[in-house]
Order: structure tokens, then C-alpha cells, then sequence
């Protein structure tokens, strides 16, 4: 709990990021459960929201 954080196994990678006039973009998953989320940085905030394939279940990378 009071450990290093850098020792210890990060929850979430950025797997990329992209800019969109002064908005940008990021996706990152979450190495426990999988899910994919986009991230949104712009001028009026910021704003998580995890990514739903097709069938409207979320995105899961089978990877982690």
C-alpha cells in the first residue's frame, strides 16, 4: 500500500494517443480486466468512457 509506485505493476497502459485540434485523444486498457477505455482531454475537461464493440459488450483485449 505505502510501497514505490514505480515498483509496482501499473493498472493501466496507453496503448495510443491522437490530436484532434486542441482536443486529444487516448486509449488506454486495463491490464487487470482487459477493457479499453478513450480517454478526452480538451479545453473544457477531461472525460473517461470505456469502448463497446458491435454487439454493445465492452472491448476486451484478450492480450492482458
Amino acid at each position: 500500500m505505502f510501497g514505490n509506485k514505480r515498483e509496482e505493476e501499473k493498472r493501466f497502459i496507453k496503448k495510443s494517443d491522437d490530436h484532434v485540434g486542441l482536443v486529444t485523444l487516448y486509449t488506454v486498457v486495463d491490464v487487470k480486466t482487459g477493457v479499453n477505455y478513450l480517454i478526452t482531454l480538451g479545453p473544457n475537461g477531461v472525460s473517461t468512457t470505456p469502448m463497446y464493440d458491435g454487439a454493445g459488450d465492452f472491448f476486451v483485449d484478450e492480450e492482458y
